[in-house]
């Protein structure tokens, strides 16, 4: 016989109606031990309960409503062997060819770039001549736009004020669109004051 009482496992061995070597001590023990006894007759209470009650059953379509929920985190490397594995032949042999061309291609493509970081003043040449050309274009289609807008006449007198005659004629700008905001809000009161 045991002189303790009965752990959780040694519990779930009576209630499962086990039989062995370690069991008879137990059973032994519980017919000796009141508390023990109420703790074989609880837990036999809760497992008949739980076999009795209602079997559930998810719907089919249940994981997918899930899983369409769960954000799934694909790395890098797997989104990319996906995507290249379409591409890849079935055969052996064409494997090898298309292998062959790549490593051609990546070849070309490396040669390539090696000579153009080479070639800095090169490079630093045409720069500078897409880039005055750019501006140049960019230039010419300003001005094609403000003369269309604005009219020749307005557009030689910008062009002969220069820098300093433009910012007066900004400043001049903001100050006649403050003025009739100001003059606007000014009349706005007085309506409303009359109405009131």
């Amino acid at each position: 016989m045991i002189d303790r009482h009965l752990l959780p496992d040694e519990i779930d061995l009576l209630l499962d109606d086990e039989v062995g070597f370690g069991v008879s001590p137990l059973k032994a023990h519980v017919r000796a031990c009141a508390e023990c006894s109420a703790r074989i007759e609880e837990a036999r209470f809760v497992t008949d309960a739980v076999e009795h009650l209602p079997r559930f059953a998810p719907s089919h379509t249940f994981a997918d409503r899930v899983m369409s929920q769960v954000p799934v985190f694909v790395p890098w490397h797997v989104t990319a062997i996906d995507a290249v594995r379409p591409w890849i032949p079935r055969s052996h042999s064409a494997r090898v060819v298309v292998a062959t061309i790549a490593a051609a291609a990546g070849s070309v493509l490396t040669l390539l770039i090696a000579w153009i970081a080479t070639q800095t003043d090169t490079l630093t040449l045409a720069n500078g001549i897409a880039g005055t050309r750019l501006r140049a274009v960019v230039l010419d289609a300003a001005r094609d736009v403000l003369s269309t807008v604005l009219g020749d006449q307005i557009f030689t007198a910008i062009q002969r004020a220069g820098t300093f005659g433009i910012a007066a004629a900004l400043i001049g700008l903001v100050v006649a669109a403050a003025g009739s905001v100001a003059g606007f809000r000014v009349l706005a009161a007085a309506s409303s004051r009359r109405r009131a």
